[in-house]
């Protein structure tokens, strides 16, 4: 008891009843808890790099999709926001499916098939939405040639032969 009164008038902030060999990352009334400030600071950057981590893995169809240029970008992306808002998860499998699947051009095939057909129509390829038919066109017999006859509708390109026996005794 002699040794305790001599340590404790040594050190004015502690009481005299605690123990004198305390861990070094207990602090003197008053003093900044350095401990406390570490993890914190600690707990901080988890929370963050938690959060970056969950988005970056959130939005990997998205990116998907974009590095390999799909049609389906828009949609993969739309529902990449519909999981993240409802916490469904079965949107973000389908935007990863989605993701992965190459789906076919039908955009270039169809554009293709609708130059032709502008074409074989007389029109210029891109300017069919432009021309508006005449619907009393269709019913309309086509008018009489300055010969009297009537004119004839518009031959295929490349095909001007005749017509044979066999085909005028079909018609």
């Amino acid at each position: 008891m002699a040794d305790a009164a001599p340590q404790a008038a040594s050190h004015p902030s502690l009481h005299p009843a605690a123990p004198h060999d305390l861990p070094s990352f207990i602090t003197a009334p008053g003093d900044t808890d350095v401990l406390m400030v570490v993890v914190g600071l600690i707990l901080l950057l988890a929370i963050v790099a938690f959060g970056l981590l969950f988005l970056r893995l959130h939005t990997l169809p998205e990116r998907m999709a974009h590095k390999s240029q799909k049609i389906q970008f828009e949609i993969v992306a739309v529902l990449g926001l519909i999981a993240l808002f409802t916490h469904m998860h079965i949107f973000w499998i389908a935007g990863l499916l989605l993701a992965l699947i190459d789906l076919p051009d039908f955009g270039s095939s169809l554009g293709r098939i609708a130059t032709s057909t502008e074409r074989m129509a007389g029109i210029e390829p891109g300017q069919g939405a432009d021309v508006q038919p005449d619907a009393g066109a269709l019913f309309r017999p086509p008018a009489a040639g300055t010969d009297g006859e009537a004119a004839s509708l518009p031959s295929k390109p490349g095909s001007a032969r005749s017509r044979t026996k066999k085909e005028l005794s079909h018609a």
